[in-house]
């Protein structure tokens, strides 16, 4: 603390602003994300264990036997950085871990050299070779975890799997099991403040998934609501949460100090300016759909004879509908409130003329 005192002594204001709100910023990241400080132990890798996990394949019996993942804050950290860097396109990387029972655990993670489009991204022969090659460099230095799965963005589009994304799972759980798909949303990250991750794993050709109930509402535009609804019962989410440790520090701090800066220079609201717009649009035509589904069945009820107007089941449908674009409404604009909330802060901080006497001014 004195150390700390003294160089904010000896600095001007404005960096030890910076430095503090760069440390508050961390402190809320970890906070909101719920990121926990294990013991480094979490690191040792048990190959006698993992072999007898990889013989027995306990995963080929029981379709929903991996219900947990666990990933590093280093590996939330690049891989929400990667995520960010493609703007509109998604990206695509690989993960390394462990398997310790029915949990997952994300240690590590890289990038991959590939090519992608507003739509869907695939790893050519550049990226295989790339993936190869790298793995093979982690075995040399003495790592010893496996490739764990792989990860992509959905930039503006919520984590879910498309048809697509659910083909490659499954072919990746057919040859490389265990194999973990993990998706994020860097623009909904940007605007919400709060990582917008999920991870799946898909069931087997054939395979009735059993009903189990709502999950977690997620907003979704309608033009990717069939693609969404076709593919929703091939997969199931598993429950993540994240961990940290004290070998973790120095490299946290080097990857949050790029991130925080790229944050800190960049405004939510002119950065997401096109998804803005399309959620507007998407909300629109939400509405116009709810509308005419809500005209048509009045004017079904008129025609058989019927009172005007749905009935209760469809009615209850209707409801639902606008609740849910009700919900997507708010949370726009709550996102939006916070865009502008964090410019007024940044304007206060660094933007504002000091009054003469003081030490900037000198």
């Amino acid at each position: 603390w004195g150390i700390e005192i003294l160089c904010c002594a000896v600095r001007p204001p404005r960096l030890c602003v910076i430095k503090m709100s760069a440390e508050t910023a961390f402190k809320r990241f970890e906070l909101e994300n719920n990121i926990t400080t294990d013991a480094d132990a979490i690191y040792k890798y048990d190959s006698a264990a993992v072999s007898a996990a990889l013989s027995q394949r306990p995963w080929a019996k029981d379709p929903h036997y991996f219900k947990k993942v666990r990933i590093s804050a280093v590996a939330l950290l690049k891989m929400v950085m990667h995520a960010r860097s493609g703007g509109k396109l998604e990206v695509m990387g690989l993960m390394m871990g462990k398997i310790e029972g029915d949990t997952m655990i994300v240690m590590d993670s890289f990038a991959l050299p590939v090519e992608g489009t507003e739509t869907r991204v695939n790893a050519h022969a550049e990226g295989y070779e790339y993936m190869v090659e790298y793995i093979t460099h982690v075995k040399q230095v003495g790592r010893l975890e496996n490739a764990l799965g792989w990860y992509h963005s959905h930039p503006g589009y919520g984590c879910w799997l498309s048809g697509i994304d659910v083909s490659t799972q499954m072919l990746n759980q057919q040859f490389q099991e265990p194999w973990l798909a993990v998706v994020i949303d860097p623009t909904r990250t940007i605007s919400a403040g709060k990582v917008e991750i999920g991870a799946f794993r898909t069931y087997p050709a054939g395979y009735k998934a059993p009903d189990e109930g709502p999950s977690e509402y997620q907003t979704i535009p309608i033009s990717k609501i069939e693609d969404f609804g076709v593919h929703c019962k091939s997969y199931y989410p598993l429950e993540i949460s994240y961990f940290k440790s004290s070998l973790d520090k120095q490299i946290l701090e080097k990857l949050w100090n790029k991130y925080w800066v790229n944050t800190l220079s960049s405004s939510p609201v002119f950065a997401n300016r096109d998804y803005i717009a399309g959620q507007i649009g998407d909300l629109s035509e939400k509405l116009d759909h709810a509308e005419t589904q809500l005209g048509h069945s009045g004017r079904m009820g008129g025609f058989m004879g019927a009172p005007a107007g749905p009935s209760a089941p469809e009615k209850k449908k209707e409801e639902s509908a606008l609740s849910k674009i009700a919900r997507d409404s708010s949370n726009s604009t709550l996102e939006q409130v916070q865009g502008i909330l964090s410019q007024v802060v940044k304007d206060v901080l660094f933007n504002q003329s000091a009054p003469a006497d003081t030490p900037m001014k000198q």
